[in-house]
């Protein structure tokens, strides 16, 4: 912890003296195999050199950039950029970007928690009869002539440190994916049923949103999914995850035992010593980018060789791989289902606006013709109406008075009954010709 805290202050002191910190400093939370964390502040050229990748590679968990969920196997390290998680993993260690915000903070904790529980080589049964190995006796080594060996217990075979940190990578995109999925169901059901209830601007409202949601999310699984189905499908990069194995095979081909610093604690102290080099100039970082990508390009290259040469055994990766599959596609059948039900939704509060257009067309149809026909009736009235002398309307009489009036009353009464009929027909004649 020394060093870290000695490295972590010069690097402060550095960029807080007469030379500005570059945009390329970032700051990393660095795990190792044995779940202890530290923070250290370093450049992307120095990643770079650790970790063996390129620019481009360290492009995608930028997160300026907004990048597809992707997960790359490289020749030192796996590239994991899944949803906030934004992680470098390694044989030995985990580097993950933006480990202070809110949103990745919770999964630093799973992170820790998984590989602490996972780098416990002793707890597995022992059998009764056998003698149990003593705490403070070393682990058997497998040696061979002239050659650096990785220890080897006893009990049952675990998975190396990359594949612990990577399920914890999926174990936390796919539990919080799926998490989303089962708040949304809920909320999304509850507004669609008040919505088929009663059709308001409120509810509307409130779908549309709920509609937003669901597409987004639906989008962000959707990629996901796509990028383990790609892994699943090609063996060569599931085998370029086994970082282990191919350190094992590089150990297992060279000579000299100081290879092993890739094991131990050089490797750190290497590291951190480089995180303290001087921020290179403007002119001097296309000289530096240009080493490492040939590097990178140079190691990749042999490695590619390697790699086809070597059998693909993938069993391992790919249960792993498969498991979190199976997940993120039940995520996505449960997001496509609550789709169709919005869709169904959609179609009958559709059916039911069209079925109140429908009565309103009706309505209009029969206040047209109620209207046509007093219009009808007006017009006797108004043919009557007219200031001509006729036989009606003499009064000179008493006798001509009674005729006139009941004249008078046979023509309204006529006249109103005549409209009646002319209505009632009207509407007949519209439902026989289905127009209501």
């Amino acid at each position: 912890m020394s060093v870290l805290h000695s490295s972590t202050y010069a690097v402060t002191q550095l960029n807080s003296g007469g030379r500005k910190k570059t945009t390329g400093v970032r700051s990393w939370l660095v795990l190792d195999s044995m779940g202890r964390a530290q923070t250290i502040e370093v450049g992307k050229h120095s990643i770079m050199r650790h970790t063996g990748l390129s620019a481009r590679d360290l492009r995608i968990l930028d997160p300026i950039l907004a990048y597809p969920s992707t997960v790359l196997g490289r020749e030192r390290a796996i590239v994991v950029n899944l949803e906030n998680i934004k992680a470098i993993i390694t044989s030995q260690e985990v580097l993950l970007l933006n480990s202070k915000d809110p949103s990745v903070a919770p999964f630093v904790d799973h992170l820790k928690r998984h590989v602490s529980r996972h780098h416990q080589p002793d707890l597995h049964l022992y059998d009764p009869d056998e003698p149990q190995p003593r705490e403070d006796s070393p682990p058997e080594k497998i040696k061979s002539a002239g050659n650096c060996s990785f220890d080897k217990r006893n009990g049952p075979k675990l998975l190396p440190f990359e594949f612990i940190s990577l399920e914890a990578c999926l174990e936390a995109t796919c539990t919080s994916l799926d998490n989303e999925a089962k708040t949304l169901d809920q909320e999304a059901y509850l507004a669609l049923d008040k919505l088929t209830s009663k059709i308001s601007t409120l509810n509307l409202d409130r779908v549309r949103q709920l509609k937003s949601r669901l597409v987004a999310i639906t989008g962000r699984v959707q990629k996901v999914r796509d990028e383990l189905e790609q892994l699943l499908d090609d063996d060569r990069d599931m085998a370029e995850m086994y970082l282990t194995r191919k350190l094992e095979q590089q150990l297992d081909n060279s000579s000299p035992c100081s290879s092993s610093s890739f094991m131990n604690k050089e490797d750190d102290k290497r590291f951190l010593k480089e995180s303290l080099m001087p921020v290179v100039s403007p002119d001097d970082t296309s000289f530096e980018i240009q080493q490492v990508d040939s590097q990178s390009e140079g190691a990749a290259n042999t490695h590619s060789g390697t790699t086809q040469n070597m059998h693909l055994n993938v069993v391992e990766l790919e249960m792993l791989i498969e498991a979190y599959f199976v997940q993120i596609d039940g995520t996505l059948n449960k997001l496509s289902t609550l789709r169709e039900y919005v869709e169904d939704t959609e179609d009958y509060i559709n059916i039911m606006l069209d079925e109140k257009q429908n009565q309103l067309l009706q309505m209009g149809v029969m206040l047209t013709t109620a209207t046509l026909v007093v219009s009808s009736f007006v017009v006797i009235a108004g043919v009557f109406g007219m200031n001509i002398h006729i036989d009606l309307f003499k009064k000179d009489t008493v006798r001509d008075k009674e005729v006139g009036m009941h004249k008078f009353l046979w023509i309204v009464g006529s006249g109103t009954t005549s409209s009646i009929f002319i209505y009632v027909m009207a509407i007949f004649w519209c439902k026989k010709k289905r127009l209501l």
